[in-house]
């Protein structure tokens, strides 16, 4: 059985770009889906019953690493305790830890020859297989750090304002940029060409599930910046 796990922090978040990618990835895919806030596992109500279904040979589909988990330390158990339970996992933004591929770099290992030399090609698989585990812990390490700074930012911008004795809080008619807006022009940041990535902006459009008037709106001011 294949199934999709799709995640926001809040209502007003857009959780159907996470749903499309899952569906373009596969199709049938059965989709949980939520509106929960923070980093730990706990009240995460659609999760814990996906977790509570899935069994051997089966997958789940997340659109990032990040949807899995924002704790470095619970994430990476959690993907552990599901690998060595025999289910598969697909991250499409960071496909270079999907289970599949972590599989692949434990089996490649060096064959014991049965003389003095295992010694050290007993290490080199050790190696090995340490090597790949890293990437794993990078990837969820650089979600609760992507999470970690934005709040940072947060508070440090609302203590600054206070000092300068701004009032806080939307001004009538002003315009505020949307959770959603800011989570683009951070993927649009990181995969367009423009910005060294190696996406072209078609690529980009299809992938965050915009059109095209407001991907080249959230370019320009990322340019502009």
């Amino acid at each position: 059985m294949i199934y999709g796990y799709a995640r926001i922090s809040t209502a007003k978040q857009d959780i159907d770009r996470q749903i499309r990618n899952i569906m373009v990835q596969e199709p049938s895919a059965k989709i949980y889906q939520e509106v929960f806030t923070g980093t730990k596992r706990t009240g995460r109500k659609e999760l814990e019953k996906l977790l509570d279904r899935v069994g051997v040979g089966d997958t789940i589909i997340f659109d990032s690493v990040s949807r899995m988990s924002r704790n470095a330390e619970e994430g990476f158990k959690m993907y552990k305790d599901l690998y060595d339970n025999g289910v598969n996992l697909v991250f499409i933004n960071e496909p270079y830890i999907n289970t599949s591929v972590y599989r692949e770099a434990t089996k490649a290992t060096v064959p014991m020859t049965g003389t003095d030399v295992d010694v050290i090609l007993r290490g080199v698989n050790e190696y090995l297989i340490t090597l790949a585990e890293q990437q794993i812990r990078i990837a969820f390490e650089q979600a609760q750090k992507e999470r970690d700074d934005l709040s940072e930012r947060t508070k440090q911008g609302l203590e600054t304002a206070r000092r300068k004795g701004k009032k806080l809080g939307r001004i009538p008619g002003t315009r505020v940029e949307t959770k959603k807006a800011e989570t683009c022009k951070k993927k649009i940041y990181k995969l367009s060409k423009a910005f060294g990535g190696s996406n072209t902006d078609k690529d980009i459009i299809l992938m965050l599930g915009i059109d095209k008037n407001t991907y080249y709106k959230y370019k320009k001011e990322l340019l502009c910046h």
